[in-house]
């Protein structure tokens, strides 16, 4: 509700007039690593069932005109089968939100989880129940409850972007996935024993009142900094510096965090498209600090940023 409250105040041509779902998702399923013994059209109608579930679901009970749908993509890679209907694979999620008074999106995720396995007969109901996480069988549950995570995990990021701390109650109902998520030797990605950057990690992140710092960064960043970019450049982009700022005082004294990591990556070329435009004196500043917060693209940024 906040972010509603938040968009009328601020855009004004906004009203709770409509009952549109809140995403507006795009899924892909891609089966190229599959030997051609198996009817591909299965994946065909995978891809189909699931973009229907995301897009035609009441996630919240806020109400979304239809250009205030999240826009978020899901790419399903099938990597091998397991036994029969059973799969492995990876997910790549993207999500975006518009920049007030512009046509672009501005990323809030892009991740990809590699710790994707499920069960799927063709034409079978893709189903979810926060009272029954798992359904009857954990490795068909598996599949919703994925997709499920995801799409409370976007519209939680969507409204902490427009309110602070807007996106809690939507963390804590990705949290009841997790807490409740279907259990098989097959499946992983849920628990704190399967590795530093997974789904259980990313959600204690943004539920953990330890790091609730990383929410004021987050909402600033979009409110103060970008939201801003069209009226007031200059503030705006100093605003995002203070913001990535904050992120590395955030880093010193919670270091190795999993939502660290997925901020960054959404992030890369958005931060260089910001800072190449800085005051020249201010440059240094952001090199060092984004060449620390994220490593891997540090030559990047010491290239882009001049």
């Amino acid at each position: 509700m906040f972010r509603r409250v938040i968009i009328i105040f601020v855009f004004l041509t906004y009203s709770f007039v409509s009952s549109s779902q809140e995403l507006q998702g795009k899924v892909t399923v891609n089966a190229t690593r599959i030997n051609s013994t198996v009817d591909k059209k299965v994946f065909v109608t995978l891809q189909n069932q699931l973009t229907n579930f995301l897009n035609n679901r009441r996630w919240t009970k806020d109400v979304f005109k239809p250009n205030e749908k999240i826009v978020c993509s899901f790419l399903l890679s099938i990597e091998s089968i397991v036994e029969t209907n059973v799969y492995k694979g990876s997910l790549i999620i993207q999500a975006a939100r518009p920049v007030y008074g512009s046509s672009y999106q501005s990323p809030l995720i892009n991740y990809k989880d590699a710790d994707i396995s499920f069960k799927y007969v063709e034409y079978q109901p893709i189903e979810f129940n926060d009272n029954n996480v798992q359904g009857t069988d954990p490795l068909i549950g598996n599949l919703s409850a994925i997709f499920a995570y995801y799409a409370y995990t976007i519209i939680g990021l969507d409204y902490d972007s427009f309110s602070p701390k807007g996106g809690d109650q939507m963390f804590q109902k990705a949290l009841n996935i997790v807490n409740n998520s279907p259990e098989s030797s097959n499946i992983t990605g849920w628990k704190l024993f399967d590795g530093l950057r997974n789904r259980y990690w990313f959600n204690e992140n943004l539920v953990n009142n330890k790091y609730n710092a990383i929410h004021d960064v987050f909402y600033s960043y979009y409110r103060n900094g970008m939201d801003s970019m069209y009226v007031k450049e200059a503030v705006a982009r100093n605003n995002v510096l203070k913001s990535i700022t904050r992120l590395q005082s955030f880093n010193q004294e919670n270091s190795g965090t999993a939502i660290l990591q997925f901020f960054m990556q959404s992030k890369t070329n958005e931060l260089i498209g910001v800072f190449k435009n800085l005051k020249t004196e201010d440059k240094p500043k952001a090199v060092t600090i984004l060449t620390t917060l994220d490593v891997s693209n540090a030559p990047r940024y010491k290239e882009e940023i001049k």
